[in-house]
């Protein structure tokens, strides 16, 4: 029999990726000078919430919550532990990412609060992405976009592949008449796409 070691590292070995116990995001956390002003900007740019943070903390700082994540952040011992504020806005920094769905009444409220901000844009198979770049006060990066046109695509797990058995381009017949097909938006079609193909992987390994 094997060390208590050795066994922790054979469960790890056989573990899979349907096995992971993380459920989601749950939140990040920024260090900024002001906390305050911090709070402001995530309320009124953002529309997080304030809530409740442990008493039981011995160091400044808030917890907010919207859009099914949390921002806490933490004030600094010294303003000079936080770089200042980055006067380019570099879409490839390091960022968080909201989807929207109203990119122009964000760029109206960005230009009614005075935040500059840079717009972009991805395209991938004919869908279009928009994208709107900016910093909060401590200069930390947000995005803004309508990602959710742009299909997920796995790319080993469950790839996308014509049937071998299929008379049609786009054989849906497990899941959705040929009607119904086209008048699927981009990116659902790719999500049943993939349901399809998982379909019939279990078809086959079940035979």
């Amino acid at each position: 029999m094997g060390s208590k070691r050795e066994i922790e590292e054979e469960e790890v070995m056989g573990w899979s990726s349907s096995m992971e116990p993380q459920l989601s995001l749950n939140h990040v956390s920024f260090v900024c000078k002001s906390v305050s002003r911090s709070v402001r900007f995530y309320e009124e740019v953002l529309g997080f919430v304030l809530i409740k943070r442990p008493s039981s903390f011995n160091f400044e700082g808030a917890w907010l919550f919207n859009h099914g994540i949390g921002i806490h952040l933490l004030e600094s011992n010294s303003p000079n532990d936080i770089p200042d504020k980055k006067g380019v806005i570099n879409p490839k920094d390091n960022h968080i990412s909201f989807q929207c769905s109203d990119l122009w009444l964000v760029i109206r409220k960005l230009k009614a609060m005075n935040i500059q901000y840079v717009k972009g844009e991805v395209e991938e198979g004919g869908v279009k992405v928009d994208q709107l770049f900016f910093h909060d006060p401590d200069g930390y990066m947000i995005e803004i976009c309508n990602c959710e046109n742009l299909p997920i695509l796995p790319l080993s797990s469950c790839p996308l592949k014509k049937l071998p058995y299929s008379n049609r381009e786009n054989d849906m017949s497990l899941l959705i008449s040929g009607e119904q097909w086209q008048e699927l938006p981009r990116s659902e079609k790719a999500l049943a796409l993939i349901i399809n193909n998982l379909v019939t992987d279990m078809m086959v390994i079940s035979f």
